[in-house]
């Protein structure tokens, strides 16, 4: 069973988040990422917000790491482990800057990168940055397209409805030629973007019944992610529970569960990425 890691601290979500978070740093996280290094984990990732409205923080959260900095940090603290965006809003950026940007990452991680991509959800902030609300979803599938175009070439070309670029130079190039894109989102067109478009869909919000209706309508490519959250675990307190909820997950379809761990501290937050990857080996050795 592939684990990844919504990885603590640099994302503070009402719900998801511990206390121990709030007063956390960069030493914390690189421990943290470390371990699930260590244990196999399939990925870490880290979000992005440029600036949440102040009337909507009491949901989403205030603390948004910079993805780029975060996870190029990460990087170099890491050496198995894929470093995952979820998400990358594509309307807040013109895809070859998405390109140079990740592509420098892959290319130092060494190919480690997973794009997680989403339309995004927030109009203020689309305001505040200058970026097009109203048709925020077309411009997403054009952008997809110019990633596409443009991941391995160094003189990349690409004619589309929003974006055009040609006679260009971008170097470095991404090092992985098909760099993975999963999108995140609770729609079906989102669910649709990603099967047509992309390599793995990252759901959030839904539950196990609308899951399994939304997956049975789409013919599900071989080799496509999906990527399902059980919420916050808690191994050592409660296994059974937690092998209840991989165990869901894993029925409904998911091919990487995308994880999070209660904790009290960096060091317990560790303790049970430990127990809960043993949980996982022991759930897969049931299932041979």
């Amino acid at each position: 069973m592939r684990l990844g890691l919504s990885t603590p601290v640099v994302v503070q979500t009402p719900g998801m988040a511990s206390s121990w978070e709030h007063g956390a740093g960069v030493d914390d996280v690189v421990q943290i990422a470390k371990a699930a290094d260590e244990l196999g984990f399939d990925y870490l990732t880290c979000s992005e917000h440029v600036a949440v409205p102040a009337d909507q923080g009491a949901d989403r959260g205030f603390v948004y790491w910079d993805p780029v900095a975060t996870l190029s940090f990460l990087a170099a603290h890491t050496s198995r482990i894929r470093l995952a965006t979820s998400i990358v809003v594509l309307g807040y950026h013109h895809p070859l800057e998405i390109v140079k940007a990740y592509g420098t990452l892959d290319r130092i991680s060494g190919g480690r990168v997973v794009l997680g991509v989403g339309v995004g959800s927030i109009e203020d902030e689309f305001a505040m940055l200058g970026a097009s609300w109203p048709d925020r979803g077309t411009r997403a599938d054009d952008a997809i397209l110019a990633l596409r175009a443009a991941w391995a070439a160094s003189r990349p070309s690409y004619a589309g409805e929003f974006y055009r670029f040609d006679d260009v130079i971008c170097e470095p190039t991404a090092l992985q030629p098909r760099l993975p894109i999963w999108v995140g989102g609770r729609t079906r067109r989102s669910l649709r973007r990603a099967v047509e478009l992309c390599d793995g869909w990252m759901p959030f919000g839904l539950g196990g019944r609308q899951l399994a209706e939304m997956l049975a309508a789409v013919d599900i490519p071989e080799g496509f992610d999906i990527v399902l959250g059980p919420g916050p675990l808690d191994p050592l307190g409660d296994p059974d529970r937690v092998l209840r909820r991989l165990e869901s997950l894993r029925t409904v379809g998911a091919t990487v569960i995308n994880c999070t761990v209660t904790a009290t501290s960096a060091g317990h937050y560790c303790d049970q990425l430990g127990a809960l990857r043993a949980l996982a080996d022991r759930l897969d050795g049931e299932g041979a």
